[in-house]
């Protein structure tokens, strides 16, 4: 099949309308992801039977909210934490992540995890500092739909990286 030029740049019934719908913060939402992530995994709590082979999963539940968090690997890992309103699911973000040195510190992250506040509940603080660590998060987007990374570094070392993208679901 031939398409032309002018089909691919002036067509629009070809096109998909996305309409932008009016975006109120989700408080309910973010403050429950915010209590979810310092009752489980951040302060191991709350682990529940693997729900695949050598995964971790957590679980937290108050009210109508469910939150789930699981993952695979170990000094390189991935993982989905995912939130159901109702039994219908409302949130996803997936992460990836990896060790880079020695210095390590699942204690530190951990700390940094349950630092997370309502500017930046998607893992951890912008920036939290404990002894020689620093922990470093960055974010695309807002709440509804985003992207980030993390890092942590011992001293002037990068001990460790992540890489994070989720949102609202419909």
């Amino acid at each position: 099949m031939s398409v032309s030029v002018e089909y691919l740049v002036k067509d629009q019934d070809c096109a998909v309308n996305i309409k932008q719908q009016p975006y109120t913060e989700p408080d309910e939402l973010i403050a429950f992801r915010l209590e979810a992530n310092i009752n489980t995994y951040a302060a191991l709590m709350n682990e529940v039977d693997a729900t695949r082979p050598a995964s971790h999963d957590f679980q937290y539940r108050n009210g109508e909210y469910v939150y789930y968090d699981t993952y695979v690997g170990g000094e390189e890992f991935a993982g989905e934490e995912a939130i159901w309103k109702d039994g219908q699911g409302v949130y996803a973000m997936n992460y990836m992540g990896r060790v880079l040195a020695a210095g390590f510190s699942g204690n530190f992250l951990k700390e940094a995890l349950r630092a997370a506040d309502k500017k930046m509940p998607y893992r951890g603080p912008e920036l939290y500092q404990s002894g020689e660590y620093t922990y470093r998060c960055k974010v695309t987007g807002d709440f509804t739909w985003f992207q980030g990374y993390e890092e942590i570094y011992q001293g002037d070392l990068k001990v460790y990286e992540c890489v994070f993208h989720g949102g609202l679901l419909k």
